[in-house]
């Protein structure tokens, strides 16, 4: 049933991709969760109004991006079901484009998208290609792809 998500392109350099976005986006997580790192913890962060004037209940849809970006985060790290945590963080990208940065324009020094972007494409490559080589994935029979 899982062998889809989990088959994987054999390649080492999608490792990369994975411990940079991973990390990224799993202390982005941790602070908004915990509180960590200079974060505002869950219960600030659901406290806040979502982008999009639709998403409600507020709180709802902030817990999910603050969950998808932490457990999407680790399980991009490791490489266990990494489209699946590629998917999450993608939905959290594409949502803080268009909700949040899009209209202070693109570069990042004035609040633009250019960041939430770059991670976007990241997430995307992963969708893509799946964790590589040295994921999870490839160990529990997700290789075989082209190298």
């Amino acid at each position: 049933m899982s062998g889809g998500l989990v088959k994987t392109t054999e390649n080492w350099a999608i490792l990369l991709i994975r411990l940079a976005l991973g990390t990224i986006m799993f202390a982005h997580g941790a602070q908004k969760v915990f509180g960590v790192w200079g974060g505002p913890g869950f219960n600030q962060w659901i406290s806040q109004a979502a982008p999009f004037a639709e998403m409600r209940p507020s709180w709802l849809w902030l817990g999910a991006a603050a969950i998808s970006e932490f457990v999407g985060g680790a399980l991009v790290i490791i490489g266990l079901y990494t489209r699946i945590g590629a998917f999450l963080i993608a939905c959290v990208m594409l949502t803080a484009i268009l909700g949040v940065h899009w209209k202070s324009g693109f570069f990042i020094n004035a609040g633009g998208f250019e960041f939430p972007l770059a991670l976007l494409g990241m997430a995307a490559a992963l969708l893509i290609h799946g964790g590589g080589t040295a994921s999870i994935d490839s160990q529990i029979g997700g290789g075989g792809g082209k190298k």
